[in-house]
């Protein structure tokens, strides 16, 4: 059945639209990859913006220096209950949360796979051995890891509220194969962040 004349032109601008936002992202994908030119370096702080660190492209997967570390991320929270009294959670790992959704799952979800790593390469990034940042995007990189792990606690954790949460990381490196005479340890260590206080614009809304 032939769509009535105005429910063709709302389809043919919807596709319209689509394209260009397509066109658009494509565009800065190949001015993000490409190497230095004219464009990317007038438009290269828009270009950072719009991939990062959602679509950031990188080659860790490849030789020379594969990753060789498994890197979890754990947070915890501070809670202020109804009696006045505050309470830290345990350490709760989060990284742990999005294997066990990806297991056995034949379609994982983009946001399960790439989300947390990808936000732990951005604050790393962008910040120091000492965590600070190292430059304008050090701030935004918080901001970000930050309502990541409020979208996974929400305001109410534990019977009480959410007000302060902590992050770290816990790297363990890859142990060798049998066949292999390099010898590696395999203890963990791990990367504590400082107590970010949290308030309502931290939390997603409906969480």
């Amino acid at each position: 059945m032939a769509l009535p004349p105005g429910a063709r032109i709302a389809v043919a601008a919807a596709l319209g639209v689509v394209t260009v936002l397509v066109a658009a992202h494509l565009a800065m994908v190949f001015l993000h990859i490409a190497p230095s030119n004219t464009l990317s370096k007038r438009y290269g702080e828009l270009v950072s913006e719009h991939i990062n660190p959602e679509f950031e492209q990188n080659w860790k997967l490849f030789a020379p220096n594969p990753l060789q570390q498994n890197v979890a991320v754990h947070a915890r929270a501070e809670v202020l209950r109804p009696d006045g009294t505050t309470e830290r959670t345990g350490w709760v790992d989060l990284s742990g949360m999005d294997v066990e959704n990806i297991r056995g799952n034949p379609f994982p979800s983009h946001t399960d796979q790439n989300e947390l790593r990808r936000a732990w390469d951005f604050f790393t990034g962008s910040h120091d051995e000492e965590n600070r940042p190292t430059g304008l995007r050090g701030e935004l990189s918080e901001e970000y890891l930050k309502r990541i792990v409020m979208l996974r606690f929400g305001s109410e954790l534990n019977g009480g509220e959410v007000r302060k949460i902590q992050v770290r990381s816990a790297t363990t490196p890859v142990g060798t194969p049998p066949w292999s005479d390099e010898n590696v340890g395999t203890e963990t260590t791990y990367r504590v962040l400082p107590w970010w206080a949290v308030d309502s614009t931290d939390v997603p809304e409906g969480k």
